[in-house]
C-alpha cells in the first residue's frame, strides 16, 4: 500500500499556512495613527500576530518605537520574540493566574487609550480562557470551575463563550468599552468559531454581543452544570449583562475578519485535487459529538470504496466531546479512534484529524497533540497489540490508545488556530 502519511500532513499543513499571522496580518493593518498604536492582543496567535504587527509598523512604516506598545496574551509554550509589545504566556483550556494578570494589564492600557490613539485589537481562538477577568463578587477558582464544568460539558464553544461572556469584565464588548476614548477600535480576527461569528471569536470583547444573561442562566440549566451560589447570583445580577448594539463603546469600533476556517479548508481542498481526488467538501462549520460525526463521515468512506472512487473527504468545524470517562484526548483524537473502530477492516482507507491551533484538549502543554492520523499501521498494531477502540472510547482515552500505536499527530504550536480539519482518503 502507498504511504499516504505524508499527504495527510501536506494537507494539514497547508490549512494552517493559509491563516498564519506573518502572511496574513499586514495587508490589513491601519495607516500609523497621530498618536500611538496600542496593540492589545489575545490567543493561540496572539504572540504570532503581535510580532508581525510590530514588523509593520516599525520597519514597513518606521514608526518611532516609542509609539508602539502592548500586550499580547497567549497559550503557554506559545510566545515569539517581540520588541515593544510584551508578551504574557497564559493557560488554556483552562485559565490561570498569568491570563488574571494580562487582562487586568489589558483593560489598564485600554483605558490609557486618547483621541490621537489607534487601539488595535488582534485575536485568535483560545482568547476567551487567556484573557480571565471575573466580574465582581467571583473569585478566580470559582471562574476556573465554571470553565472546567462548560469543558467536560459537551457544550460547543457558542454556548460556552454566552456563560463566559456574562461572568467577565473584559468580554462581550467591554474591552471596547475600556478604551472608548480611542480615536479609532481595529479589531482584526482569526476566526475559530462555526459560522465567523464575530461576537463568539475569543467571546466577543470589542463587538456587541447579541445574548442575555438569560440565555447564559438556560445553557447552565440546560447542561445541568454545578456552579456556585456565587456565580448563581451573578448570573441573576443585572450589571452583569454585556454590551448590546447602539453602546457608545462601538462609536468608534471596526471589527474584521482576516482569516476564516472555510479559507483553510479549501487550501486543502485544493491541495486534495492537485493529488488526484475527487474531493467531498462538507464545509468549515461542522458541530456535534465526534464519534457521532465520525460514524457518519465512515458511512461516507464506506461507500465510496464501495463505488470504486478515489475520494477525500473533507471537512472542518468544532466537535465536541461529551467526558464520561477518566482518559486523556480531545475532539480531534476521538474522532480519528471511533474511525479507527468503524474502518479497521479497509487497508486502503487513511485519516487525520487535526486541530489547527496544534493542540487537541490536553493539559495545556504545547507539546499536547494536535490529533492523530490513521491507516492501514494503525490497523496492524491495533491486532497485533489487541487494542479494543471501542474500550478507550468508553473511557474517552482516545492519546493512550494513539500513543500505543504511534499515532498522534504533533505539530507542536502552529501560532494560528482556525479550528479543525479532517480528512479522509479513500484508495
Amino acid at each position: 500500500m502507498t504511504d499516504r502519511r505524508p499527504l495527510l500532513r501536506a494537507l494539514y499543513d497547508a490549512a494552517v499556512a493559509a491563516a498564519h499571522p506573518s502572511t496574513i496580518l499586514a495587508p490589513h493593518l491601519r495607516p500609523a495613527p497621530k498618536g500611538r498604536v496600542i496593540c492589545l492582543a489575545a490567543g493561540k496567535g496572539a504572540a504570532a500576530m503581535a510580532a508581525a504587527a510590530e514588523r509593520h509598523y516599525l520597519d514597513t512604516l518606521e514608526l518611532a518605537p516609542e509609539r508602539l506598545v502592548g500586550i499580547a496574551t497567549t497559550r503557554h509554550g506559545y510566545g515569539v520574540p517581540t520588541r515593544r509589545i510584551r508578551v504574557v504566556e497564559a493557560g488554556h483550556p483552562v485559565p490561570d493566574e498569568a491570563g488574571l494578570k494580562g487582562a487586568a494589564d489589558t483593560l489598564a492600557l485600554a483605558g490609557e487609550a486618547g483621541p490621537d490613539d489607534l487601539l488595535l485589537v488582534l485575536l485568535t481562538g483560545g482568547g476567551s480562557a487567556n484573557w480571565i477577568a471575573p466580574v465582581d463578587g467571583i473569585s478566580f477558582a470559582q471562574k476556573q470551575a465554571v470553565n472546567k464544568a462548560l469543558l467536560r460539558s459537551g457544550a460547543p464553544i457558542g454556548e460556552m463563550n454566552i456563560v463566559r461572556k456574562h461572568l467577565s469584565r473584559i468580554k462581550g464588548g467591554r474591552l471596547a468599552r475600556a478604551g472608548k476614548n480611542a480615536a479609532e477600535i481595529v479589531t482584526l480576527a482569526i476566526s475559530d468559531v462555526p459560522h465567523d461569528d464575530p461576537s463568539a471569536i475569543a467571546s466577543g470583547p470589542t463587538v456587541p454581543d447579541p445574548t442575555t444573561l438569560a440565555d447564559a442562566r438556560a445553557i447552565v440549566a440546560k447542561y445541568k452544570l454545578a456552579i456556585d451560589d456565587a456565580v448563581a447570583r451573578a448570573l441573576d445580577d443585572p450589571a452583569n449583562e454585556s454590551c448590546k448594539p447602539g453602546d457608545a463603546a462601538f462609536a468608534r469600533a471596526h471589527f474584521e475578519l482576516i482569516a476564516r476556517p472555510k479559507q483553510s479548508l479549501d487550501a486543502a481542498v485544493k491541495l486534495a485535487k492537485d493529488a488526484g481526488y475527487e474531493t467531498i467538501d462538507l464545509g468549515a462549520d461542522l458541530e456535534g459529538e465526534a464519534r457521532e460525526v465520525a460514524a457518519g463521515h465512515a458511512k461516507l468512506a464506506l461507500a465510496a470504496r464501495a463505488q470504486g472512487k478515489r475520494v477525500a473527504i473533507l471537512s472542518g468545524g468544532e466537535l465536541t466531546v461529551t467526558v464520561r470517562g477518566n482518559g486523556r484526548g480531545g475532539p480531534n483524537q476521538e474522532y480519528a479512534l471511533a474511525l479507527a473502530a468503524l474502518l479497521k477492516d479497509t487497508p486502503d482507507i487513511s485519516a487525520l484529524a487535526g486541530d489547527t491551533d496544534g493542540a487537541d484538549g490536553g493539559a495545556g502543554h504545547p507539546t499536547d497533540p494536535a490529533g492523530a492520523l490513521i491507516d492501514a499501521a494503525t490497523f496492524a498494531k491495533m491486532k497485533a497489540q489487541g487494542l479494543q477502540p471501542q474500550a478507550y472510547l468508553d473511557n474517552n482515552d482516545a492519546t493512550t490508545f494513539f500513543e500505543a500505536t504511534g499515532d498522534l499527530l504533533t505539530p507542536g504550536p502552529t501560532l494560528t488556530n482556525v479550528n479543525d480539519v479532517r480528512v479522509i482518503l479513500v484508495d
